[in-house]
């Protein structure tokens, strides 16, 4: 359990939240382990088997506090919010602001510098970690690369310019991707990104986990009140949630494929966990599936640090954290959104 700009995370099972005078009270085995006075917080997200007393969703609906409820995956159910609640009014900013080019381009912007900023890190990393079993040059030439992307991204003036970059940042990344494969190179090799359909067992895994990571941030976003489907760097489109798949951009190689880099390289999965179809699509076994589920929300309950809030948290958290900075921005209370940029 945990208060973050206001929010009070609560993901700690078999709690009970009850109302004393204006507080929350939070309690497990009838012991209170926390109480808060109600105005000092705006929303209120419950993981998994959290208990709320029927007088404390009153309360909050009457005082503007809003009560989300997710699995303990953290796949979005149900949000209780009273009728005074300002959704709707963030919800006008935001079409406003995705209608405003220049709106659009610092927001964009600041989530494609982080996305290639996340990216050259991976590559980094790798490179320290393993110098003796990658390509130092091909990856020095990527970093490099990417380097100069970052300040090109800064100077654009519009988002169109800033997709291209985004663009050809992902080409310079994706094609030294198969230098991360340290592990079962035999096995597992990539030569592209392939999406639909996966054409090799790492663009499974790959497409696997970013479904997993667009749930996640899909629910952060209905969580704080946006709408997931209306983006700024991904066009609208019927059935896409445009704005999460914004706000992915920034978690896709620091968080979606170093796990499956990870898994591969720790053979925590091998090549009998997959089958390939008679067009040559690649898909993963169920007890596959279970096991990439089963790290991936391993690697959520990590600890680190987030620079903006300056406190640490578990990184599946940082989801939500980015999801409120987005709301904040949109309302005005912050001047820019600021990214998760990994240090």
């Amino acid at each position: 359990m945990k208060r973050i700009l206001n929010t009070l995370f609560v993901n700690t099972q078999k709690i009970y939240l009850k109302k004393e005078g204006n507080t929350v009270v939070a309690t497990l085995d009838k012991k209170i382990i926390l109480q808060l006075p109600l105005i000092n917080i705006s929303n209120i997200v419950c993981f998994g088997n959290i208990r709320v007393s029927p007088m404390l969703l009153g309360n909050c609906a009457k005082m503007g506090v809003g009560v989300s409820f997710l699995t303990e995956s953290g796949r979005f159910l149900a949000k209780v919010q009273g009728p005074t609640a300002g959704n709707v009014l963030l919800r006008r900013v935001q079409y406003k602001l995705a209608d405003d080019p220049a709106k659009s381009t610092e927001i964009v912007r600041n989530i494609v510098t982080a996305k290639i900023a996340n990216s050259r890190t991976v590559l980094q990393r790798t490179l320290r970690d393993h110098p003796e079993k990658v390509d130092e040059m091909n990856l020095k030439e990527a970093i490099e690369k990417l380097g100069r992307n970052i300040i090109m991204v800064q100077k654009a003036t519009n988002v169109d310019s800033i997709r291209g970059i985004e663009g050809s940042s992902a080409q310079v990344y994706f094609n030294v991707f198969n230098d991360l494969i340290v592990s079962q190179k035999n096995d597992f090799v990539f030569k592209e990104r392939s999406r639909r359909p996966p054409l090799d067992k790492v663009n499974a895994m790959l497409s696997f986990v970013y479904t997993l990571l667009y749930n996640d941030i899909r629910s952060s976003l209905e969580t704080v009140g946006l709408d997931p489907a209306v983006g700024f760097l991904h066009t609208d489109r019927p059935g896409r949630m445009s704005l999460a798949l914004d706000m992915m951009e920034e978690f896709r190689p620091y968080f979606a494929d170093r796990l499956v880099l990870s898994m591969i390289n720790l053979k925590e999965i091998v090549s009998n966990d997959f089958k390939m179809l008679d067009n040559g699509v690649y898909l993963m076994k169920d007890n596959a599936r279970k096991s990439v589920i089963a790290s991936y929300q391993k690697r959520k309950q990590d600890e680190i640090y987030h620079p903006f809030v300056n406190q640490k948290m578990h990184l599946g958290l940082v989801f939500y954290i980015q999801s409120l900075l987005m709301a904040r921005y949109i309302r005005g209370d912050i001047d820019g959104y600021p990214p998760f940029v990994w240090r």
